[in-house]
């Protein structure tokens, strides 16, 4: 591995992709790299659309010159430094002003493998400048929201039920081409294992984006609850939102579902695809137990699964995997786990 490769790959994507890189260490070498890259350019359009300090058409010029480079139709040289200048982070700094190294790294897949990175990545921009436009002057006294569910479908596909779908198509062309498998069932699983994800991300960050003028739960759910935006800015509302948000964990629950049937489906002998999948799940089930729990317009209480309970659940899975009797259960008694942990906190 080259030095520019391994820093990007190795010593970056790790300090960026969060709990992300525990699921992509443990992936084959055979789709580590083309997922690897993915995920870093995907973060490098993330931090460019989060980059509030920077006026939008700038973030959204930059986003589409960067497009243009992923997808082959520019050449045009990119130089992020003023982006890269307004990042709190040191690592985001990084990400930005390496964009011409982890661009080089797409000449070094297969063209297959190329057109699905391209195809992935163009989604999740497209994703990001709509968000960008659509929340354009929201704040804390001017809450836009989503208007309706077909909305908020579209959003967790586009930055997350895409990438079940690229994900699926890489390990099934790299890792298991000759297993017998329902294809179009898979991929089916795939994009709601990615949305539920989303989704759990959604209902999680809910307080913090409602300070920021941002809702993601569509106004006609709202309106038939008898809420507006604005009412879920104070916790005292919380009893009245509940039924309307225990109903949004259960469809992330329902999506997650759909996500352990596709860990189930692959070859068992996949080890490390299905470990890296059952990962984001049940830490997945886990963020909705203690959102169940709590009151989640209480904008001071975050919901985080510590570092304790993710290696919890790393080895309880590990440990499970050669017990299929066991293993297929831990979708079903994570959240009972959780449950009882809050009881005894």
């Amino acid at each position: 591995m080259s030095e520019a490769r391994k820093e990007l790959l190795g010593d970056l994507l790790k300090t960026t992709s969060r709990s992300f890189y525990l699921t992509l260490r443990v992936l084959p070498a055979r789709v580590r790299p083309q997922i690897g890259l993915a995920y870093l350019l995907a973060r490098t359009t993330d931090t460019i659309a989060d980059t509030e300090l920077v006026p939008l058409e700038q973030r959204l010029d930059a986003l589409e010159r960067l497009r243009e480079r992923i997808l082959g139709s520019s050449t045009a040289p990119l130089n992020f430094g003023e982006l890269a200048q307004h990042q709190g982070l040191p690592a985001e700094r990084l990400l930005l002003e390496k964009v011409e190294d982890s661009l080089a790294l797409l000449q070094t897949l297969s063209s297959a493998d190329l057109q699905l990175v391209r195809t992935v990545l163009n989604t999740i921009t497209g994703g990001q400048e709509l968000d960008l436009r659509r929340f354009d002057g929201a704040s804390a006294e001017k809450i836009i929201t989503l208007e309706t569910a077909a909305e908020l479908d579209d959003y967790t596909y586009r930055v997350a039920g895409c990438v079940g779908e690229f994900w699926t198509k890489m390990c099934r062309t790299h890792l298991f081409p000759k297993a017998r498998l329902d294809d179009a069932q898979l991929l089916v699983d795939g994009i709601h294992f990615g949305k539920g994800l989303q989704l759990v991300n959604v209902l999680r960050d809910l307080p913090v984006d409602l300070k920021k003028g941002r809702c993601y739960l569509p106004s006609d759910k709202l309106e038939k609850a008898g809420l507006i935006p604005e009412f879920l800015l104070s916790p005292a509302n919380e009893v009245k939102f509940r039924p309307l948000f225990h109903e949004y964990l259960d469809r992330a629950e329902s999506h997650l579902a759909a996500g352990w049937a596709y860990t189930n489906t692959l070859p068992f002998g996949q080890v490390r695809v299905r470990l890296a999948c059952a990962w984001p799940i049940l830490i997945g089930l886990k963020t909705i137990e203690r959102l169940r729990a709590g009151n989640v317009l209480d904008l001071h209480q975050g919901v985080k699964i510590s570092r304790a309970e993710v290696r919890g659940i790393l080895l309880r899975s590990t440990l499970a995997y050669p017990l299929p009797e066991v293993w297929r259960k831990l979708f079903f008694t994570t959240g009972k786990a959780v449950a009882s942990e809050g009881k005894s906190a």
